[in-house]
C-alpha cells in the first residue's frame, strides 16, 4: 500500500492510501484530509493500522504535533481508528464532534475531552493571510450513523462530505468527470446508505452551499457543479432505490449477492 498527499483545493490536501485487496478488481481509496492553518485540521484519521502511513503523509505537509483539530464524518474505524494515536503525537490537538457524537461516543472513547459543535456551528483556524473557518452540518443517518456529520470549509468552499459519493477504483486525486453513477453502482454493492427518505433530502439541501469541491473520503474528490452532483446523487438513489421495501429485499455483494442483481 501507498500513501498519496495531493492538494485538491488551496491548502485543503488528500492523503489517500489504496488498498486493492477491497472490492476487487476494483480496489479501494480511504482518504483524510488535511486542512493547512494556523490551527491545522486533519477531517478522518484512519484505522489504527494506517496511522504510520497517514502520520508520515501529514507530516509532508505540516509536522504532525502541529494539529490542532481532529475531526471525522462519524464513528467507525476508518473515520477515527487512530484518533487517539494521532492526539498522543500531538499534544495540543482536540477532537471536535457534533454533541451528539460526543454524548454516544466520543466522551468515552476519546482520550482527552472532545469539543462538542452544534449544527452550524462554526470552528475557527484562525490565518493572518488567509482566515480558515469550518462549519459543522449535522446529517443524521446521512449516509449512515446516528451521529452522521459534514464539514463546510468556507474559504474555499470544500465540502468535506465524508462517505457521500463512495465509489471503487484507484482515481486520480480530483476530477472534475461525474461520479454520480459510480456512487450509485457502489451503493449497490456496499448498502451503505441508511434511511432513503432522509439522505435524499439532506444531501438536496446540502446542494443549497453549492460548493466548489466535493472531498470524498473514499474515491476521488470532485471539482465542478457540486450543486447539481449532490442533486442528481439524490435523484439517482431515490429513482433507483425506491421503493425501500424492494430494494432491501434484493441481495447485496456484502450477503453473497451479485451487485448487478436486480
Amino acid at each position: 500500500m501507498e500513501t498519496s498527499v495531493d492538494e485538491i483545493a488551496e491548502g485543503i490536501y488528500r492523503i489517500s492510501t489504496f488498498v486493492p485487496e477491497i472490492a476487487p478488481p476494483a480496489g479501494f481509496t480511504f482518504n483524510q484530509f488535511l486542512v493547512d492553518a494556523e490551527e491545522p485540521l486533519l477531517f478522518h484519521t484512519g484505522m489504527r493500522s494506517l496511522f504510520p502511513a497517514v502520520s508520515e503523509a501529514v507530516g509532508r505537509v505540516v509536522p504532525v504535533d502541529r494539529l490542532r483539530w481532529l475531526t471525522f464524518g462519524h464513528v467507525e474505524a476508518d473515520e477515527c481508528g487512530a484518533m487517539n494515536q494521532f492526539l498522543a503525537a500531538a499534544p495540543h490537538a482536540e477532537v471536535a464532534h457534533g454533541l451528539l457524537g460526543c454524548l454516544v461516543s466520543l466522551n468515552d472513547l476519546a482520550d482527552r475531552p472532545p469539543r462538542p459543535m452544534a449544527d452550524g456551528e462554526t470552528l475557527d483556524l484562525g490565518g493572518k493571510k488567509v482566515r480558515r473557518r469550518v462549519r459543522n452540518l449535522n446529517t443524521p443517518h446521512v449516509p449512515h450513523n446516528w451521529e452522521a456529520r459534514v464539514l463546510y470549509e468556507e474559504n474555499t468552499g470544500t465540502l468535506l462530505c465524508g462517505d457521500l459519493f463512495t465509489h471503487v477504483g484507484n482515481g486520480p486525486a480530483v476530477t472534475e468527470n461525474d461520479l454520480v453513477e459510480a456512487a450509485l453502482e457502489a451503493e449497490e454493492m456496499f448498502r451503505q446508505t441508511s434511511c432513503l427518505t432522509a439522505a435524499v433530502e439532506t444531501m438536496r439541501s446540502l446542494a443549497k452551499l453549492a460548493p466548489h469541491t466535493l472531498a470524498v473520503m473514499h474515491g476521488s474528490s470532485f471539482r465542478g457543479d457540486c450543486a447539481g452532483a449532490l442533486r442528481s446523487l439524490a435523484d439517482g438513489l431515490a429513482v433507483r432505490f425506491s421503493p425501500e421495501a424492494e430494494f432491501v429485499a434484493r441481495p447485496s455483494i456484502l450477503t453473497g449477492g451479485a451487485a448487478t442483481e436486480s
